[in-house]
């Protein structure tokens, strides 16, 4: 059941005899330590060693008592040796925080900061242990932040300006392609936008910390500069040509093609051919120079005499030639050293499989052993010089130099010995083997604490087994056998045979701790199974009991609460009690949902009015499906005018059997009361028509007495059935002259104030809906509700598209009449704007409207045509300068009327239309 109890049946080990304890004279350090050393048990001397480190004790008194303690008691030493290390690792960090504080001044100092030296700093002080979360590694860290921040800042706003030069050099290059006036009337903000950008060059450039910025940003910026500039004075003159060459007849033409074609047409001549040649040699760009190649015959030359040679080897090798073999092999090396750099690679494969058959092989094989032992060498060698944090540790060390070893017996095999290499290689390994002998005497030393530490749990078992034998709490037992399970676990780890001793001895004492408690899982488990089929005839049972099973779930888990048992099988215990209750609920839910399902005629109806309405939503027409929804409105209201006609079809019928039925004629009343009154005392409803009447009683005089006078209170008085148990019969089962004899009371609160109509005043009574459909019937209804206002809401949409639609053809026609209404355009769209709309429709068309159609790009988000991209970059610019003027998505009705009032074509249609689309709809 547990995993630490599955213990084999062994006779009893012996206990082990403890050694008798032998006395000792006071040690020296005993005055000093308040004891320690003379204190019979490990717990009272690490108390008093917790004691003594209170006092603040020195460091060489600390290292005399951790020397002294670390051979005796391991426990109480482990404190001393705790408080030295702290007191290293404080001494250590203060060292190591003056050392980084040092280098992160001197990096603060330097005129050139690099922001990976900023970063590797912090980086390096935290791999090495350094504070840096104390004074002042705090602080210095917090300076080279903004240090490197303000580096960033620059490098950024370099390439910012660059970018802001490209967009200056391409407008100035867009204005070439235009006409030259337009190029003249934006010169004066050209002009202004190049002094603006060469004085935040300018600013850069003097920046306290432009040094430390990354060495390939400067260039960028000078570059940047001189592509402007040089772009900048070239357009300059030629604006100021093209004035002159429209003004004087007789003056040179700008170099500008299309200004000069422009001026020679104004000029009456013919446009000139060739331009195109002039402005390439206007370029001076050198031409490129080929490479020269490698000459084929040189290659063809050393690959015959490599041919030639290698037929002499293979042909003397062949005819077994050994002198001849052995001269025409070193012909071959000496053809390879003049002529091996210009063969391909097959043909050095032949060379060197000859060499191989030519007998060759014993010194190739020489000098592959020699490179294989240079490279364990090596490996070896580097054992030590790891960097740091990648040293080896033992047993990784270890396993490495016993494969290393086993390498090199398989290279001595392979070839003849080299004593040199060996002498270096086993060095190498003996001064890394080091390693391994501390790790082997740590394991030592830890296996014996180990041993200790598990013979201490062995013994605390065995005295908390007398302890809690009488104990009953199951629970608590329960949780300590695993804790003392889980303790031994960990007890770390120990050689194969002193494990082979500890185990049997374990597993008696923890076997001996369990014994109780296995006996109360065993009677456990004995009434569990008693309940499992106490559950089972309930389950089996045709009515099923609800207080009975309540009370055998309560008994479940008292039990389950009491003695815990193992967690698969306490698991498996549960299933199978609670499997035939299960299923009997199950039982009892399918009948209920059987009845549920059933409809009814009510149920009918409203189906049938879901069907009809989607069908209305499948054929797409408003008005079928809103006609179709008011159906099925009409279905659900009329429950409960459907419910009054069967009750009151059902009272007739009742009525029409009691006449039918009735042969004797009724009685006379008592006393002076007629059969109308007789019948007007009672409720047709709560008395059965065929019941005859009772008989006469004489007159009794009438006496006060105390009691209950309500209806149906009185022995001789049935009580009305008024009030049913559904709530839909509340209403109609009440008489309707219940209170009609009765007076209004003149002390009450309706007589007080008979201003007020009812109880809760005005408000209207509940509407009647009727007893309560069923679930398919529900589902149904709610189903075809949805769907029908999905399909409204798209047939909406899409009206929305035909608006948009009229808007484009009222601008292309220019009809302000054909402009759609301010309900069918949207909520986006205010009765100012669609003034404004038509009254740019009502006028003729007027200037360009590019720019405002970028606005509504812009505003919308939507994508503009390649041809527009470069406009709506420089319009962005522009906008970014204009800090308090409203944004596109503010003004998008005015910028829709500015492009309605212009000439209409498809592609600024089409545009308007994919804006619109968006903006309509936020």
């Amino acid at each position: 059941m547990f995993p630490f109890l599955s213990r084999n049946k062994m006779s009893d080990a012996p206990e082990v005899n403890p050694a008798p304890a032998k006395s000792h004279e006071p040690h020296p350090l005993d005055a000093l330590t308040g004891g320690a050393f003379s204190a019979a048990t490990s717990g009272e001397r690490a108390s008093r060693i917790r004691d003594w480190l209170a006092t603040q004790p020195g460091l060489d008194q600390l290292q005399e008592v951790f020397k002294e303690f670390s051979g005796r008691d391991k426990g109480a030493a482990r404190a001393v040796r705790e408080r030295l290390d702290e007191i290293r690792r404080a001494k250590g960090q203060e060292v190591i925080a003056a050392e980084w504080a040092d280098k992160a001044q001197a990096l603060l100092a330097a005129p050139k900061l690099n922001i990976a030296d900023a970063l590797a700093w912090q980086r390096d002080a935290a791999k090495a242990g350094a504070p840096l979360s104390r004074e002042p590694l705090s602080q210095l860290k917090v300076q080279l932040a903004d240090r490197v921040k303000v580096i960033e800042d620059l490098q950024h706003r370099v390439q910012v300006q660059r970018e802001a030069a490209v967009l200056l050099a391409q407008r100035i290059e867009v204005l070439s392609t235009k006409p030259w006036r337009d190029a003249q009337a934006a010169l004066e903000m050209l002009g202004a936008d190049v002094a603006r950008w060469q004085q935040q060059a300018d600013e850069l450039a003097s920046d306290g910390s432009w040094a430390s910025v990354d060495a390939r940003f400067p260039p960028l910026l000078d570059a940047s500069r001189v592509q402007l500039l040089v772009v900048w004075d070239a357009f300059q003159p030629a604006v100021a040509q093209a004035v002159l060459a429209a003004e004087d007849a007789s003056a040179p033409l700008p170099p500008v093609p299309v200004w000069a074609d422009e001026l020679r047409a104004a000029r009456g001549l013919p446009p000139e051919a060739g331009s195109n040649a002039g402005a390439e040699a206007a370029t001076g760009k050198p031409a490129r120079v080929p490479k020269p190649r490698v000459s084929p015959e040189a290659v063809e030359k050393s690959m015959q005499a490599v041919r030639e040679a290698l037929a002499t080897l293979e042909r003397e090798t062949e005819e077994g030639h050994g002198k001849a073999s052995v001269g025409a092999a070193a012909a071959l090396r000496a053809v390879l050293k003049q002529h091996g750099k210009n063969i391909d690679q097959a043909l050095e494969h032949q060379v060197h499989a000859a060499l191989v058959a030519a007998g060759e092989l014993e010194g190739w094989q020489r000098w592959g052993a020699d490179q294989v032992r240079e490279e364990l060498v090596a490996k070896a060698e580097a054992l030590l010089n790891r960097p740091d944090g990648q040293a080896l540790g033992g047993r990784k060390m270890q396993e490495t130099l016993r494969s290393l070893r086993e390498q090199w017996k398989k290279a001595d095999q392979g070839g003849a010995p080299n004593h040199a290499l060996w002498k270096k290689f086993d060095e190498a390994c003996n001064a890394a083997h080091k390693v391994v002998e501390a790790w082997l005497d740590r394991i030592r030393a830890e296996a014996a604490e180990h041993k200790t530490q598990r013979l201490a749990l062995i013994e605390e078992v065995k005295a908390w087994a007398q302890a809690h034998a009488a104990s009953g709490d199951w629970k608590g037992i329960n949780r300590a056998l695993h804790q003392f399970g889980d303790r031994w676990r960990e007890g770390g780890h120990v050689g194969e045979k002193i494990f082979a001793e500890l185990q049997p001895l374990w597993k008696q004492a923890i076997s001996a701790a369990a014994a109780p408690f296995e006996a109360a899982q065993k009677e456990s488990l004995a009434r569990r199974h008693a309940m499992i089929d106490e559950a089972v005839a309930l389950g089996a049972a045709p009515m099923l009991r609800i207080d009975a099973v309540k009370a055998l779930q309560q008994r479940w888990q008292g039990e389950a609460q009491t003695v815990p048992l193992d967690r698969k099988h306490e698991q498996k215990l549960w299933d199978a009690f609670r499997k035939p209750i299960d299923e009997a609920f199950n039982r009892k839910s399918a009948d209920r949902d059987r009845a549920v399902t059933e409809l009814s005629a009510r149920d009918k109806v409203v189906l049938e009015a879901s069907k009809a309405l989607e069908a209305a939503n499948a054929s797409g027409d408003a008005q079928q499906i809103r006609t179709a929804m008011q159906a099925l409105e009409a279905a659900l209201r009329g429950q409960a005018q459907a419910a009054e006609a069967v009750a009151t079809a059902r009272r007739d019928e009742q009525q029409a059997v009691a006449a039918a039925g009735d042969a004797k004629p009724a009685e006379a009343p008592a006393e002076g009361v007629d059969a109308a009154a007789a019948v007007d005392d009672g409720s047709t409803e709560s008395t059965p028509a065929a019941a005859p009447a009772p008989a006469p009683k004489p007159s009794r005089p009438v006496v006060a007495v105390r009691g209950d006078d309500r209806p149906g209170m009185k022995k001789d008085a049935p009580a009305p059935a008024g009030r049913g148990a559904r709530p839909g019969e509340r209403r109609d089962g009440r008489p309707a002259d219940r209170d009609a004899g009765r007076g209004a009371r003149p002390d009450s609160r309706t007589g007080d104030r008979p201003d007020r109509g009812g109880r809760f005043g005005d408000r209207p009574a509940f509407e009647d809906r009727g007893p309560r459909l069923g679930d398919t019937a529900f589902r149904a209804q709610r189903d075809a509700m949805e769907h029908a206002q999905l399909a409204l809401k798209k047939l909406a949409a899409q009206a929305h598209g035909e608006a948009l639609t009229q808007l484009l053809t009222a601008w292309e026609k220019r009809d302000p009449s054909q402009v759609p209404g301010t309900q069918e355009l949207g909520s986006g769209v205010t009765p100012a704007v669609r003034a404004a709309w038509t009254q740019a429709l009502s006028s003729p068309p007027k200037a360009d409207a590019a720019e405002a159609l970028l606005r509504l790009e812009m505003a919308a988000d939507a994508p503009t045509p390649a041809e527009h991209i470069s406009a709506r970059r420089m319009l962005q610019l522009q906008l970014l300068t204009r800090r308090n003027d409203p944004a596109p998505a503010q003004t998008w009705g005015q910028d829709a009327a500015r492009v309605l009032a212009s000439a209409s074509d498809a592609s600024n249609a089409r545009r308007l239309q994919n804006a619109l689309k968006v903006l309509l709809r936020k």
